[in-house]
């Protein structure tokens, strides 16, 4: 299929699995993912980090190779081989020159089709996996953002973290790390994207004597969206110079058509050195050095939240200033030179984000994996232009809600207690 002036090529294999590939024959490199159709929220409470610690435990060795051979295999073709987990996908890429592509598409294969899970690494994994966890609670913006999704989602999987917890990781062993392995890295749980100097046949030739003969597992598997809260949470480390605060409201899903009019409205209020959150709080006020906002949309949710740190004097000010930005959105049209400079921001952020292998083979992915179908850069373009100032104050009206604003803190508060007067707007 073509999209805009970009063709993408799309098979499904008779046991399920997906591959899409696009051409790009001016580069000399090829990136590739293996996607799997899970994420934290996919696990069970008691479960909760297993996604992550597989991530991890695929490059630890397999029936073919130990983890070293699968580091120096790599290394000896200059290439790369890196996985994250996130709330809904897991993914294992690589970027490599075009020539190299079936040395190290066979050992990317073999880490998903040929784990161990020898005893002594799950051992020395967990080790690294709790070490990770505490890292975290050192990191109070890393930190302020994991309770902000807590309390946002309670008891939902979206609010549970993605490395799970100390409690949780305890519990891993090899059978459950087999069992969990055995269901969710099957087939038909599987997107493989690439992007680069490649065709969709020679990708296809390496994928299907590996996988085509791999049988599908039943998923079955029933999710409830969640249920937001307004939930207000605080942490007191002493040891801290700042207060870091993150706060926010559930927005909308990622297959939701306002979800265009969300990151016009994010644009132009904390992403980047314009917005009016930068502005307003760090150039006019002095009261932040990092001041920002973000959005997060998922396939039946989505957040939009506001993270800055100041000192304890004047947290109460920032807040304020903060809840006086969101007033103003809902209270007045943004003009009309705010409006064209937000779109141009986003026009260019989007067309700048495709012009590697790796970023082209990631954008494939999503696609596929929220919308099965591919939507062009141009498509989504005109979408963003399409927003009105209209459009923006009735998302501003329809998020920015006192019943439903969140909030977390993490710092030396001596004593300082958010309350809902305080998130007024």
């Amino acid at each position: 299929m073509t999209a805009g002036n970009r063709k993408v090529e799309e098979t499904t294999l008779a046991n399920g699995l997906v591959v899409v590939t696009e051409p790009m024959e001016h580069v000399r490199s090829v990136s590739v993912g293996i996607w799997i159709r899970s994420g934290s929220r996919r696990e069970p409470a008691e479960l909760n980090g297993i996604s992550h610690f597989i991530e991890h435990m695929v490059f630890k060795g397999t029936a073919r190779r130990k983890a070293e051979d699968i580091a120096r295999e790599v290394d000896r073709v200059g290439g790369m081989v890196d996985a994250f987990t996130a709330k809904e996908m897991v993914c294992f890429n690589t970027r490599v020159l075009d020539e190299h592509l079936e040395t190290v598409f066979d050992v990317l294969a073999d880490m998903m089709l040929n784990p161990q899970f020898p005893d002594e690494e799950i051992s020395r994994e967990r080790s690294v996996v709790l070490e990770e966890i505490r890292m975290v609670e050192d990191n109070p913006e890393d930190l302020v953002h994991e309770m902000f999704s807590k309390n946002l989602w309670g008891r939902h999987p979206l609010g549970r973290p993605i490395l799970g917890t100390a409690e949780s990781v305890e519990r891993f062993d090899r059978q459950t790390l087999n069992n969990w392995f055995r269901h969710w890295y099957a087939p038909n749980n599987m997107v493989v994207t690439a992007a680069g100097n490649l065709s969709h046949q020679r990708l296809l030739d390496l994928i299907i004597p590996r996988f085509g003969e791999r049988a599908a597992t039943e998923n079955g598997i029933s999710e409830a969206p969640p249920l937001p809260r307004a939930e207000l949470a605080s942490r007191s480390k002493v040891d801290l110079e700042q207060v870091h605060v993150c706060l926010g409201a559930p927005a909308y899903s990622m297959t939701d058509s306002r979800r265009y009019a969300v990151s016009v409205l994010n644009n132009l209020l904390g992403s980047g050195m314009s917005s009016r959150l930068f502005q307003n709080i760090r150039e006019k006020q002095g009261l932040a050095y990092a001041v920002f906002s973000e959005t997060n949309h998922y396939r039946d949710a989505g957040m939009l939240t506001i993270y800055a740190g100041t000192s304890l004097e004047t947290v109460e000010q920032l807040i304020r200033s903060v809840m006086s930005e969101l007033r103003d959105l809902k209270e007045k049209p943004v003009s009309d030179e705010e409006l064209r400079r937000s779109k141009a921001n986003l026009k260019g952020a989007t067309l700048l984000s495709l012009e590697s292998t790796g970023s082209r083979m990631s954008d494939l992915a999503r696609q596929y994996l929220y919308f099965g179908r591919y939507l062009s850069p141009d498509d989504r373009i005109a979408s963003m232009e399409a927003v009105t100032q209209q459009e923006i104050q009735q998302v501003a009206n329809d998020l920015f809600r006192p019943d439903r604003i969140a909030a977390s803190l993490v710092g030396s508060l001596n004593g300082f207690a958010l309350t809902p007067a305080h998130l007024a707007c």
